[in-house]
């Protein structure tokens, strides 16, 4: 790691800058979430419209997705360590709007499934440029709790996508869904690329934007010999794990199970996943920030006793009989899953140079987006398909029960062991006693 001697304190004008920067990138992530959660509650007519299986259905939200997704991550985020983010991801909110707007055109479960793969190759640029360009905006010490304010962007997106997608599919049909949320990615698409201005690279890390890149091969087995990014990384796959299984498929199990419309349990999963979802992230940015002023390890600790304290509510929102007892219960997964998000990003950031931060990011996205989107849905498809024969309608909620709950306490455990190599990786922290 390079010197600090080089860093600069942000000015006035440079705060209003990060922050309208930040404001523009975190609507981006809005979108990127818009255009990836509509298929989740619109599942149930797609199923019925394209007579799929839940195994397709979980390929389509999973792992066909994530194996596009984190593939074109890597390359991206290699140019984006050597070129101008805002461009990249400019161009990568036009490619996803388009293929959100093909998916509704799609007529059989090929033709969908070519759109989504079309839609995860351009979110792909979203986020290891944004995460590079937030870090060279905010000094070390606001970067977990603007990450997790860029983070919310999941759940604004979950919000909206839920929120749009079920009442428009109420009065208009999944297709139209798809269009209609996909057009103004467009224009966003455009705003970017004239209002967003691109950062100095490593300015609050006194790394010029000269400074040499590695090889995506020395970057991954550069991050992978420290025990904290290992670690941290499987934590966090699966912590994305039992997020992707909960918000792909509750609305699923919530229709089958409880006879809910996709209007009102839209509705629903909107302030649980949504609103509740973007409480829990900032939470875990602002306090880890807070208490990494004590210890450093709170940026692990706190989504590790998060984790631990949502899995009762995971088991109980899948088991309860009335429907909005088991709504009240999916909040506080809803909520503690996501106070993860803004802490691991900030803490590899804080394990490499200002010129590998995007790619740290996508090697980070590429572990939790095999495992976490990639296995998530497609597991809770599978068992649930596996189940069906014997359970019936009440095979989706066997699956989740078995397997959220399961992956929460693995992912709370893994955290906690990549907080014990915290002193020996992050060059901050060497000789603190």
């Amino acid at each position: 790691m390079n010197s600090l001697a080089g860093a600069v304190a942000p000015n006035r004008s440079d705060l209003k800058s990060a922050y309208f920067c930040l404001f523009m990138l975190t609507i981006v992530y809005s979108f990127n979430f818009i255009d990836r959660q509509l298929i989740a509650i619109l599942q149930e007519p797609i199923k019925a419209d394209l007579n799929l299986s839940d195994t397709q259905l979980g390929l389509l939200s999973g792992f066909a997705f994530a194996l596009f997704y984190v593939t074109a991550g890597i390359p991206i985020a290699r140019l984006a360590d050597r070129s101008n983010r805002k461009n990249i991801v400019a161009l990568s909110v036009f490619i996803w709007s388009f293929m959100t707007c093909v998916c509704g055109m799609a007529q059989n479960y090929v033709h969908l499934l070519l759109a989504r793969i079309g839609v995860g190759v351009g979110e792909a640029g979203g986020s290891p440029p944004s995460h590079s360009m937030i870090s060279d905006l905010f000094p070390e010490k606001k970067r977990a709790t603007a990450l997790g304010l860029y983070s919310t962007g999941v759940n604004i997106g979950i919000l909206f996508g839920f929120l749009l997608g079920g009442w428009i599919n109420e009065f208009f049909g999944w297709r139209v869904a798809f269009v209609v949320v996909g057009l103004p990615g467009i224009l966003l698409a455009v705003l970017v690329a004239v209002t967003v201005k691109e950062p100095q690279r490593g300015r609050f890390d006194g790394i010029q934007a000269s400074a040499g890149s590695q090889t995506f091969g020395q970057a991954m087995r550069l991050l992978w010999s420290l025990k904290t990014f290992r670690y941290l990384s499987l934590a966090s796959a699966m912590n994305a794990f039992a997020i992707y299984a909960v918000s792909n498929w509750s609305a699923s199990f919530m229709i089958r199970t409880h006879g809910m419309d996709t209007g009102e349990l839209g509705s629903w999963l909107a302030l649980i996943l949504g609103v509740g979802g973007a409480v829990g992230v900032v939470m875990g940015g602002v306090l880890s920030d807070r208490l990494s002023h004590r210890d450093r390890r709170y940026y692990l600790w706190l989504p590790m006793i998060a984790l631990l304290i949502g899995v009762p509510g995971a088991y109980l929102a899948y088991s309860l009989s009335n429907p909005y007892a088991a709504l009240t219960m999916l909040f506080f997964p809803g909520v503690l899953l996501n106070c993860y998000l803004g802490n691991v990003i900030a803490t590899t950031h804080s394990l490499v140079d200002a010129n590998m931060r995007a790619t740290s990011s996508a090697v980070l996205f590429l572990i939790i987006n095999i495992v976490g989107m990639g296995l998530g849905p497609s597991s809770v498809g599978m068992i649930s398909d596996w189940l069906s024969d014997t359970h019936g309608t009440a095979s989706l909620g066997l699956a989740l029960q078995s397997v959220v709950p399961a992956a929460m306490v693995v992912a709370a455990i893994l955290f906690y062991v990549a907080s014990t190599q915290m002193k020996n990786d992050v060059p901050a922290m060497r000789g603190e006693g």
